[in-house]
């Protein structure tokens, strides 16, 4: 009993647990059935009070947009009415200006014609030139073709000696006639170029009026169309008015799209002049290069007929020798015994006189070699070759820079006394001079290398000094007895120095004698020194154009001030920063302080340096002062005041450099500097005419004065340029000088010229500045330059 009252109660409480989960599960059910009915109530509660607020805002959107819509009716009835009384003045405006649009039409229509004749007559001269040019270079390679062919024939016939002598006569003469001919092209050649430099300076000065009045015309059509557009912007626009006249706004549309063609044509034209001037100068360099070309093809067929002489001559001793030989019966025959004198016979410097040359000179001079039974091996090297080895060895060592010795160029005066020791000068042909002349031209095909050039000019002006001094023309009075005696042998004076008996009383005239002394010129000494003439004249037009490209792009920079954030123009002042006001003039003057390190460095003579910086100040004259009177921004007060401190940054150069160097380059600046003083003087309408024309610009013409005082504008204070008096007074002169024929050019033109001669080159040196120079270490350990140890 007791186990199944246990049991019972065990089940009793499985059962009691069991109903308590049940409920427990029912009555969380409920609870979530009850929360979940609360919540769909509250959500439906909350929508409703939404759309209610949203209906609210809409009904106050509506009422406020029927209130914008009152507000903007209201608005646009009152710009109609305003519009209305705006029109009338408007259409004033536009009359006015479609008149002033027709008179301005007409005045380009007039400017126009006038620019087109003057462009077909300019074709008309450059057709003619280019014409001229072709014919002159079509004979130029015709006869150089003639002469090539000529010269084949006569290779052809020169295997016999009779032969070959009457070649080298004929060639001769037509060498000596194609050198005459090339001189006379190059002069004909050098006036066209000035020519065409002249004319190509005009159609600059043309193109730049041209521009001035395009650039004019564009601005006035800028501003016009910015006027329209303010005016336009401040009114706002209405399609439909009745009051506007479409045909005078049709009428003003036409004449703007003339206009606009008018400018594109403007456009077209001048792009085309400037492709027209590059093209010409591109041509005339092109047949520059032809013409050198031509010349060295000339020299080195000179040279080569000159290695033929040489070699029949060669040929002709050799033969004499062998007939020589072969009288010789024995061995016994005293040496002393000479051959019959040939036609030719070889000098000591590797030339050839004919008899009659000889018969002229003393025999001591030059003596012969004179030939016996020696060994055949010292007959197979001929002097001709050594002395070619000799030229060789001189041009491979002055090629180089070697340098310079007391302020003097080594290369120039080892060459002098070379040509001195050979004798050169005396002889009737060589070739040593071609030599040199081929080594000078392919030294300075680096045009770029102003340090080069320097060089180069040092070297060809000194020599050229020296040959100034040395050579006299032939027939001159001169003695044989002051030809010093040798006794040495033909190979011997070619080893040994020119010794020439000093001057007992005075030791210092004898050693400047030593250096530089007088001897009879032939013909290829005298054709060389003009040769290196033009070489110097080459040289310095070279580094005197490489200065002037370098300034032009600075000089377009300084012509004008810069202008600061408000417009205003910056004042003038000593400032070298790199974006100070005057950085472009202290570039100016970097490059002419470059330029002036490295013609001292190279002892360049000083009035060589004289004439480079005063062509050069003459060119920035020009320069600045051409674009003062052809752009009107430029004639300005502040500008003025500008470019006056940059002048005085030139001043401070010239007085830094000094007269030696400097000269009288800045008296070149002398219009720039006056038409300055007048831009930056005060009161300009109280100034009268002839203190104008007495006092402050006393260079200056009438045309140029008269173009300064329109331009004027004081952008500064605004003041006033001279009186109407004055423009009356200089407008009657300039009508009585063009009545005159006088020219109404009021542009300066640049000289490109030579400013020097050989005279002036030679009082500027003295010969007893090269007494001390020492000759080039690297010929001194040669054995065949032993004479330039004395």
């Amino acid at each position: 009993m007791a186990e199944l009252d246990a049991r019972r109660s065990e089940v009793l409480g499985r059962s009691a647990s069991i109903i308590q989960r049940k409920v427990r599960s029912y009555l969380s059910r409920r609870s979530f059935i009850t929360l979940r009915r609360s919540a769909i109530q509250i959500q439906s509660a909350c929508r409703g009070q939404i759309a209610r607020h949203v209906y609210e805002n809409m009904r106050r959107e509506a009422a406020s947009l029927r209130i914008q819509r009152d507000l903007r009716m209201y608005i646009a009835r009152k710009a109609y009415k305003d519009l209305c009384y705006s029109a009338i003045s408007i259409q004033t405006g536009m009359r006015g200006m479609a008149a002033r649009d027709d008179l301005r039409f007409r005045r380009q229509t007039r400017a126009a014609i006038m620019i087109q004749s003057q462009c077909r007559k300019y074709l008309a001269r450059l057709h003619y030139k280019k014409l001229k040019k072709a014919a002159i270079t079509t004979q130029c390679a015709w006869r150089g073709r003639v002469a090539r062919k000529e010269l084949r024939n006569l290779k052809m016939a020169a295997r016999e000696t009779g032969a070959l002598q009457a070649a080298k006569n004929k060639l001769e003469k037509q060498v000596e006639e194609l050198t005459w001919r090339l001189q006379l092209e190059k002069r004909m050649r050098a006036d066209v170029e000035e020519a065409k430099t002249q004319e190509n300076a005009k159609l600059q000065s043309a193109l730049q009026e041209m521009q001035l009045q395009f650039k004019e015309t564009k601005e006035m059509l800028v501003k016009e169309r910015e006027a329209a557009i303010k005016v336009t912007e401040k009114v706002p626009v209405i399609q439909e008015v009745p009051v506007v006249d479409h045909v005078a706004l049709e009428k003003l549309t036409i004449e703007n799209e003339k206009l606009k063609a008018l400018v594109t044509s403007l456009e077209k034209k001048i792009d085309e002049t400037e492709k027209k001037f590059e093209e010409t100068s591109r041509i005339s360099e092109e047949r520059l290069k032809q013409a050198l070309e031509a010349e060295s093809k000339i020299v080195e067929l000179k040279t080569a007929m000159h290695r033929l002489e040489e070699k029949f001559s060669d040929i002709e001793t050799e033969n004499q020798v062998l007939r020589q030989q072969g009288l010789l019966q024995t061995p016994a025959k005293k040496l002393s015994e000479r051959p019959p004198i040939p036609p030719t016979q070889s000098l000591e410097n590797g030339h050839h006189l004919n008899d009659e040359n000889k018969a002229n000179e003393p025999q001591s001079a030059t003596p012969v070699k004179t030939y016996g039974t020696e060994s055949d091996s010292k007959f197979r090297r001929s002097h001709i070759e050594r002395q070619h080895e000799n030229i060789d060895a001189l041009i491979s060592c002055v090629t180089n820079n070697i340098g310079f010795s007391h302020g003097k160029p080594v290369a120039a005066l080892t060459i002098y006394r070379c040509l001195l020791h050979w004798k050169s000068f005396e002889a009737e042909r060589t070739s040593v001079f071609d030599r040199l002349i081929q080594m000078i031209g392919s030294a300075i095909e680096n045009e770029e290398n102003n340090e080069h050039m320097a060089y180069w000019l040092s070297n060809t002006s000194t020599l050229l000094f020296l040959l100034q001094r040395s050579i006299k023309a032939a027939g001159a009075s001169a003695t044989p007895q002051r030809k010093p005696p040798s006794a040495t042998s033909l190979f011997g004076r070619m080893t040994m120095g020119f010794r020439s008996s000093p001057s007992s009383s005075n030791l210092a005239a004898a050693a400047a004698l030593a250096v530089v002394r007088q001897v009879e010129a032939k013909y290829p000494a005298l054709l060389f020194k003009q040769q290196l003439a033009a070489y110097v004249e080459k040289i310095y037009g070279i580094i005197r154009d490489n200065l002037k490209k370098e300034l032009a792009s600075l000089l377009s920079l300084c012509i004008q001030a810069p202008r600061t954030s408000k417009g205003s123009v910056l004042r003038s002042g000593r400032s070298f920063g790199k974006d100070s006001p005057l950085s472009h003039w202290q570039s100016i003057v970097d490059s002419l302080n470059t330029l002036l390190s490295t013609l001292k460095q190279n002892f360049v003579p000083p009035v060589l340096i004289q004439k480079i910086y005063t062509q050069t100040f003459s060119y920035i004259n020009v320069q600045l002062f051409n674009s003062l009177l052809l752009r009107r921004e430029c004639c300005t007060f502040s500008n003025g005041e500008y470019v006056k401190s940059g002048l005085a940054e030139l001043e401070l150069w010239s007085a830094q450099a000094k007269e030696e160097y400097a000269g009288s380059s800045w008296d070149e600046l002398k219009h720039i500097r006056q038409a300055v003083g007048f831009l930056v003087i005060h009161q300009k309408y109280r100034i009268s005419y002839d203190e104008i024309t007495n006092d402050l610009c006393p260079i200056l013409s009438v045309q140029q004065l008269y173009r300064i005082c329109t331009l004027y504008w004081d952008d500064n204070y605004n003041t006033r340029s001279v009186s109407p008096g004055v423009i009356s007074s200089m407008r009657v002169l300039m009508t009585e000088d063009s009545n005159s024929a006088v020219s109404n050019s009021f542009l300066l033109d640049d000289n490109s010229g030579i400013p020097f001669s050989v005279d002036d080159l030679s009082n500027s040196l003295q010969e007893k500045d090269f007494m001390d120079v020492q000759p080039a270490e690297e010929l001194l350990e040669n054995p065949a330059f032993q004479f330039l140890h004395e």
